[in-house]
């Protein structure tokens, strides 16, 4: 019997009508685990190479982690899969909510469909039986529309996942999303999902996930929980500003332990690092131009996370997540219940726009997740109309009258409107900044700051060049989730990986601008060990606690009887990525052409502000990466020796 993972995927085509069930072999999850590494393995066998992402071809796979429904804390993530439209290559979502359990609870590790239906339909699958339903009375309807009438149609216990407007109407930037307005944001594959006409995703199972060992599990989450539980942080939303401030201007980092995060996220959530970032040069403002003189202390009040919280009713929680860093509001006169607007959205919509309105933050995170747009491409890509409209590049008869001036809320907002409806501007708009530059042209690509075609997150490589190295090697790039130097210091990887260098408590902050292997060493252990947590299914916030408290090794170990060393469990994690990089070669991605773009590296170098002066030798630190990766250095692709050592066929 297999323990930890359900070792079977629904395959679903959706020109044919039909479902099938697919047993995968052990070896499988041993060298992949579950989750996105099993999604690389059955997308790098079965998509043809230059397969059109929005064809029948390509594939998108609903994946679960290893450890979802063991009883591992933090286990609750899911990822979304397929060959993204937006950067041509490897493309990945993750999400929280309840949909991960209900899958492995539908009896599969995964669910994938190819081809493409003529009408729309949703799969509806419960106690064993899988139906590919009419959807047509769905069909323009949002994500939380959609959501409320499946559930009152086939039961509360069901769980949904679906595509808004924007996915319908194949937004490059859109999505797939659950729990009423949790999204699979990124990459694109919404478009994917509305392509092959899938509107929805209903899942009912009760199937039990079996584990090898669950006392072992049990012990583990119970010496994790008193780490969680612990929170001793009196400090106020104005108070964070002024310490974003300090460790800015300090000449002297500090190695960042995640303890000192998890308390900001157990009191505020994300949004606790609003002015904290923008203080201490973290946040990109006014499309990567500008500094805390354009939208400093005074500018962040409108965003301070007391503020946000003020609007919280209750904590959210996703499914076994102990520390509910999420959280349901209500606005007076807007909404009864919204999901809190996460410091990404806040500051893609804020800070990138010059936007003090925080009212107008929370409406629109709250139309984009029902429509299922990505609100960091979707700020991003606002941010970029309005430096053309400064630039003379765009005008107002380009605009429809919009006075796209740098702060004007109610243009970002109607903006955003017309790029969900796909009207006027916001057509040209909707497919993100490295499309709507081509369609403008005039040398408009100078502003247009992504990578590889995808927006980078809210998190300056100026600040900490981490970002900028992974926001360019990743196989799906421009991702703010899978490494930098603040989060190597966060896992703590060399307390139980013993052969990865440990990091020093104090730090001059100009060397985090050099270039050598130590920095390529952790930042290729960053990528190795995230395929590892999501490949588990687990919770980047869970993992900043650190290694030695949340024990992931040993969970893996305890849910599915292998007994294997962290250093093993890294070899998977390197399978993966170079699975990962190897889709993108087969589907003739030039790894160069991923290199995030210069305004965001320092070239030129800001003349005022926390990160004036800095450029990041961004150009040795990728060729560093890929070296410690066993890639060619100059080409980024995987070496014969490598694909050879790790099994792979080319």
């Amino acid at each position: 019997m297999n323990k930890g993972y359900m070792g079977k995927i629904l395959m679903v085509d959706l020109t044919k009508k039909t479902c099938t069930t697919e047993e995968i072999p052990p070896d499988v999850y041993r060298n992949y685990l579950s989750g996105t590494g099993l999604g690389a393995y059955i997308l790098y066998n079965r998509i043809p190479a230059g397969a059109d992402p929005l064809g029948p071809k390509n594939i998108l796979g609903m994946v679960s982690g290893l450890l979802t429904g063991t009883g591992a804390l933090f286990a609750g993530r899911w990822s979304l899969v397929g060959k993204s439209p937006l950067t041509g290559g490897w493309g990945d979502a993750n999400c929280g909510g309840t949909f991960s359990p209900a899958i492995k609870r539908c009896g599969f590790d995964g669910i994938f469909f190819n081809g493409k239906s003529q009408k729309p339909v949703y799969l509806y699958v419960k106690n064993g039986t899988t139906e590919i339903r009419n959807a047509s009375d769905l069909w323009g309807k949002d994500a939380v529309e959609t959501e409320d009438i499946l559930t009152k149609r086939h039961g509360s216990g069901a769980k949904v996942a679906c595509i808004g407007q924007a996915g319908e109407k194949i937004s490059l930037i859109s999505g797939v999303c659950n729990d009423r307005g949790r999204i699979a944001a990124r990459s694109g594959l919404g478009a994917v999902m509305g392509s092959k006409k899938l509107k929805a995703v209903v899942l009912d199972g009760k199937i039990r996930i079996q584990v090898h060992d669950r006392e072992s599990i049990i012990a583990l989450s119970k010496k994790l929980i008193k780490w969680v539980n612990f929170q001793f942080l009196p400090i106020s939303g104005k108070a964070s500003a002024f310490m974003g401030w300090l460790l800015g201007v300090l000449p002297v980092g500090m190695a960042m332990d995640g303890m000192l995060y998890k308390l900001l996220l157990k009191k505020w959530g994300t949004a606790s690092m609003n002015r904290m970032s923008v203080g201490m040069g973290d946040s990109p403002l006014k499309n990567w131009k500008g500094s805390y003189r354009d939208f400093g202390y005074r500018q962040t009040a409108s965003i301070d996370p007391d503020i946000i919280k003020k609007h919280e009713k209750q904590k959210y929680h996703c499914y076994s997540c102990p520390l509910g860093c999420g959280g349901i509001c209500s606005i007076d006169g807007k909404f009864s219940e919204t999901h809190k607007p996460e410091y990404e959205t806040v500051l893609a919509l804020g800070g990138l726009c010059m936007n003090e309105n925080m009212d107008e933050i929370f409406y629109l995170n709250e139309v984009l997740n029902r429509a299922g747009m990505d609100t960091i491409s979707a700020g991003a890509t606002v941010s970029f109309a309005m430096e053309c409209y400064e630039k003379g590049i765009l005008t107002k008869k380009d605009t429809g009258g919009l006075d796209l001036t740098w702060g004007n809320s109610q243009a970002v907002k109607t903006l955003i409107e017309m790029m969900i409806s796909r009207e006027g501007i916001g057509d040209i708009l909707a497919d993100g900044t490295k499309v709507a530059s081509q369609r403008i042209g005039k040398n408009s690509n100078e502003f247009a700051v992504h990578a590889g075609g995808q927006e980078p997150a809210m998190h300056d490589g100026r600040q900490d060049p981490g970002f900028a190295v992974h926001y360019s090697v990743e196989p799906a790039p421009g991702r703010h989730t899978i490494g930098a130097q603040m989060y190597y210091e966060m896992f703590q990887l060399w307390k139980t990986v013993k052969s990865l260098p440990p990091v020093h408590p104090l730090h001059l902050k100009k060397t985090r601008f050099v270039a050598d292997k130590n920095k390529a060493v952790k930042s290729v252990a960053c990528s190795r060990f995230m395929n590892v947590v999501n490949g588990a299914g687990l919770c980047l916030f869970g993992v900043f606690i650190g290694s030695k408290r949340i024990r992931t090794f040993d969970y893996l170990n305890a849910a599915t009887g292998w007994d294997l060393s962290p250093e093993e469990y890294m070899e998977m994690g390197e399978k993966v990525q170079t699975l990962k990089q190897a889709f993108n070669i087969k589907h003739g991605i030039d790894p160069h052409s991923f290199r995030i773009h210069g305004r965001a590296t320092g070239e030129p170098p800001q003349k005022e502000g926390m990160n004036r002066g800095r450029t990041i030798p961004v150009e040795q630190m990728i060729k560093d990466y890929w070296k410690q990766s066993g890639w060619d250095p100059a080409t980024g692709k995987p070496t014969g020796e490598s694909m050879s050592r790790l099994k792979i066929d080319m």
